[in-house]
């Protein structure tokens, strides 16, 4: 894990993510998670743990889909615990994480729900 970039801002995680996942680094990928992080997907499940994430991420990357960056929302911090979050390109849902800073100042994933879907009405 410490070959790759450290994110120093909560923020950098989204673009981190972009980065490795178009390069089918799902080591990578794992790498800005927790070791005992909870991700939300997928849909209707959850995955816990990093090595759990990165085998999902092995199955999902297999197949090189594309992502394209996303602007985030304004993140909100208190202390070293922070939300962020951004809205999909195709303006369905939301995504958002609580992310955790390290003793070294940087920043991992604790929780990931990479879709939110408005209910069905």
């Amino acid at each position: 894990m410490d070959a790759y970039e450290k994110a120093m801002k909560p923020e950098d995680l989204t673009r981190l993510f972009v980065e490795r996942a178009n390069a089918g680094d799902a080591a990578g990928v794992a790498a800005l998670y927790e070791e005992d992080a909870v991700m939300a997907y997928p849909p209707g499940t959850v995955t816990v743990g990093r090595d759990a994430i990165r085998r999902l991420w092995e199955k999902v990357l297999a197949d090189a889909p594309h992502f394209e960056p996303e602007e985030p929302l304004p993140t909100l911090v208190s202390g070293d615990i922070a939300l962020t979050s951004t809205p999909p390109r195709d303006g369905a849902g939301a995504r958002a994480q609580v992310v955790r800073r390290r003793p070294d100042g940087s920043w991992l994933r604790l929780i990931d729900r990479p879709e939110f879907r408005p209910p069905a009405r």
